[in-house]
């Protein structure tokens, strides 16, 4: 099977007003006293209240859940070690007020002066899962496959559907957020490897983005890694939904590889109706119905089970079968990161949901 690497964004919030806290250096500095962290798995973000990990290389999925449980301990204990908290939600549920400073990289700086108001806003964190392709021309081909299958992932991660203190209807608000920029939302098809770096250089020499990190689609190409990149996800609650997401992904893109070297062509949906499967995956998550890739809708549990069934045998050739299907089936039964976020909601106001998302920081 293929190696999966993961990277987690986490926002850092004050546990006493809720605001998000500008201490992205000095808690990566306090990371960095711990004698089992790297320095390049604790990297900042675009704003100072976020910071990322990403794990090395993996092999097996307890590799995943090693390094994930292992870099949520540092980070956590690092923030509070400077008298703030990481915060596994998508979005951050309270009222924030003052914009948060903006992290003093170069990018980052031209973002904020492109767009102020968006960069304002991206208080949103993901999951992103990479999947190693043996080639360029072999990840398009992957790329072209397993975007129909981008909402119904998108649905089973949500984990954000507060914002500004409310609640806003939606179970993945960053999915809403993220789909403002330039380039974002379900990637094209596009006809190959070649049609893919031409595309990209043109949307360089236009100016709309400055560099291929502003490629917001919710999957890609690694500029850096020879991997496809899965960027739908929201930051999950549970490090074990974290792990059975990185092994779903995982069996989609070996699902779609052994599909690549077959004569079938990968199937070209309207763009539209691509567009709003992933808006009714954002709005409902797995508590109502979802667009499937043949465009009927169905209710979410059905499509879960057809993505199931779809990439199973890949599971089960990664031995990965069992423990998945036992982690998908504890997450339809306890509901998606939004559904308890919203269980938090009603059961004890914007208090029970801020302890819900900084509470299961070091958890598994």
């Amino acid at each position: 099977m293929a190696t999966v690497g993961v990277e987690e964004e986490y926002l850092l919030i004050d546990p006493a007003t809720g605001r998000l806290a500008p201490q992205g250096e000095k808690v990566r500095a306090a990371v960095g006293l711990e004698p089992f962290v790297a320095a390049d798995e604790v990297q900042p973000e675009l704003l100072q209240a976020q910071i990322e990990v990403a794990t090395p290389v993996c092999a097996t999925l307890d590799e995943v859940r090693g390094h994930l449980r292992r870099l949520r301990h540092a980070v956590a204990a690092a923030a509070k070690a400077q008298g703030c908290r990481i915060m596994v939600s998508g979005t951050p549920p309270s009222a924030q007020g003052l914009p948060v400073p903006v992290t003093d990289k170069t990018r980052y700086q031209a973002m904020q002066r492109q767009a102020p108001q968006l960069v304002a806003e991206q208080m949103v964190n993901g999951m992103h899962v990479h999947v190693a392709v043996p080639s360029r021309r072999v990840g398009v081909d992957v790329l072209n496959r397993i975007r129909l299958w981008l909402p119904t992932l998108t649905a089973m991660g949500a984990n954000s559907p507060l914002w500004e203190g409310h609640d806003t209807g939606f179970a993945s608000w960053r999915t809403i957020i993220f789909d403002r920029w330039p380039v974002s939302g379900v990637p094209p098809h596009f006809a190959d490897e070649r049609d893919y770096d031409r595309r990209v250089r043109r949307l360089l020499s236009a100016g709309v983005i400055s560099d291929t990190g502003q490629l917001y689609w919710q999957a890609r190409l690694s500029e850096n890694y020879p991997t496809v990149e899965l960027r739908c996800l929201d930051v999950q609650l549970r490090t074990d939904d974290a792990v059975m997401f990185a092994g779903l992904v995982r069996a989609l893109v070996a699902t779609e590889l052994s599909a690549t070297g077959s004569r079938s062509r990968a199937p070209e949906p309207a763009p539209e109706l691509v567009q709003a499967e992933m808006w009714q995956a954002a709005r409902y998550g797995l508590s109502g119905e979802l667009i499937d890739p043949d465009g009927r809708r169905r209710p979410a549990r059905d499509a879960v089970n057809r993505f199931l069934e779809h990439v199973s045998p890949a599971l089960e050739a990664a031995g990965d079968a069992d423990e998945v299907t036992t982690l998908l089936g504890r997450l339809l039964q306890r509901g998606t990161g939004a559904d308890r976020q919203r269980q938090a909601l009603a059961a004890g106001g914007l208090g029970a949901v801020t302890d819900l998302v900084t509470g299961l920081g070091a958890a598994p």
